[in-house]
């Protein structure tokens, strides 16, 4: 088995384009740098590899050049590289949002500097031993979605309303580490997984890597040299208790879930008999159908944010782009490393679908990372769309069809289950 990692600094000039809140907003300070992570995981001439970004989302077409130039420049399999984006809300415009437009030269630098840290990091191939486990952590995340005595559903809202009835969901309360180590017993460098939404910092002028910069951070201070996040299902939870309307600050966040990380790594059995893989499948998600009143944004339970302008002005090239495309395509990938599977969907997904493919996928040990592989914005679960709030209101935020996250997890599911399928087969000889 052999590990390599590698981190590149990805933060934008001042007076770029910010991204997360869907007005312009136009950067003046930096708080903290934003980076691009990689980390490869060799065993057999079989190659996985992780690419972390501090970064709102990434474009399907971005990771196609990513994954070309590198399957060009080091002869590496495109298809076993996951890009993924940690959702943060206070990073540059990356893609169009609301009023805020993309920053084209930022892209164009980021996806340079991704083919770069990825060199970087298959450079730094070594001998390594992998370990894995999991804690959980109650303290951060919290389910967003208030269902009321009426039925529909306040994104954000407070149990200090008279008519707050109860929690839609749940939250995934898995702090999951993939840790490698050299000889010696030095880290080398480690994957954490959780799932909640970033948004520190996102309607300030300010840049920032969120929580999970402060969780590298505090990795590194600790002995973990580079630490990527894979953000997990998460797009209906957040740092804020409705309960208290208390919000956990951005470096509590990431120090709390770097105290998790490191008693995880602490109760690790590490072995270098590990065996890498991966697969994908590309699935065609149907749009919305929507109704005079979901474009109007008076449909029962819509809850628009910030500006009703802002989602006025958006839709007649979201109801031409439904009207030409009809479907939206979506990659789906898993990536296996010994007795785990990193499942990379790409959209804003729900906590249920991803404990769904937790569970279904059981005996074998799957993590969930969204905003993966490209964006399709947020895909509810059915009953949210029952209830309605910010993330099913319609919108280029929330165009797909309510069977969207039924299909991206069947989807998910059916590769995690073949791949153990297959593994059931007499085994091949241990990478010692």
């Amino acid at each position: 088995m052999q590990a390599g990692f590698a981190e590149v600094d990805i933060t934008p000039a001042l007076g770029t384009r910010k991204i997360g809140w869907l007005m312009e907003i136009i950067s003046d300070r930096v708080l903290d740098p934003l980076h691009a992570r990689a980390a490869v995981f060799r065993a057999e001439k079989e190659d996985a590899a992780f690419i972390q970004l501090d970064t709102l989302s990434i474009r399907w077409t971005q990771v196609q050049e990513i994954r070309q130039r590198i399957q060009d420049s080091y002869g590496f399999p495109g298809g076993r590289v996951m890009v993924a984006a940690t959702h943060n809300h206070a990073g540059p415009a990356v893609a169009h949002c609301g009023d805020s437009k993309r920053d084209d030269a930022y892209i164009e630098s980021l996806v340079d500097k991704c083919v770069g840290v990825f060199g970087s990091a298959l450079g730094n191939l070594q001998d390594a031993e992998l370990g894995f486990s999991h804690v959980f952590e109650f303290n951060v995340a919290h389910n967003r979605r208030v269902v009321m005595r009426g039925g529909t559903v306040r994104t954000h809202g407070s149990f200090a309303d008279p008519d707050a009835l109860y929690l839609e969901g749940p939250i995934d309360p898995e702090v999951a580490v993939l840790a490698a180590r050299r000889k010696g017993g030095k880290l080398a460098g480690c994957i954490v997984n959780f799932s909640c939404h970033p948004t520190h910092h996102g309607a300030t002028t300010d840049l920032s890597a969120g929580y999970p910069g402060v969780l590298a951070r505090e990795m590194r201070s600790k002995g973990c040299p580079i630490t990527l996040f894979l953000n997990g299902a998460s797009g209906n939870t957040h740092t804020t208790d409705p309960v208290t309307q208390q919000d956990v600050p951005m470096e509590e966040a990431g120090r709390r879930l770097a105290e998790d990380a490191l008693r995880a790594i602490g109760q690790m059995k590490f072995t270098r008999a590990m065996e890498v893989g991966g697969s994908q499948t590309t699935v065609h998600l149907h749009y919305r159908e929507a109704t005079p009143e979901q474009v109007a944004g008076t449909a029962r339970g819509a809850q628009r944010f910030i500006d009703p302008a802002i989602y006025d002005r958006s839709m007649p090239s979201l109801l031409q782009r439904i009207e030409l495309r009809r479907s939206q395509p979506a990659e789906v990938q898993a990536l296996f490393v010994g007795p785990l599977a990193v499942v990379g969907v790409p959209a804003e997904y729900f906590v249920e679908h991803g404990l769904r493919i937790k569970e279904k996928t059981y005996p074998l040990h799957t993590l969930v990372a969204g905003q993966a592989n490209g964006m399709v914005g947020y895909v509810p679960t059915r009953q949210a769309f029952e209830h309605g709030g910010y993330e099913t209101t319609f919108a280029p935020s929330s165009r797909m069809a309510p069977d969207a996250g039924d299909v991206l997890a069947d989807a998910a599911i059916d590769l995690v289950n073949a791949h153990s399928r297959e593994a059931s087969l007499p085994p091949r000889k241990a990478v010692l």
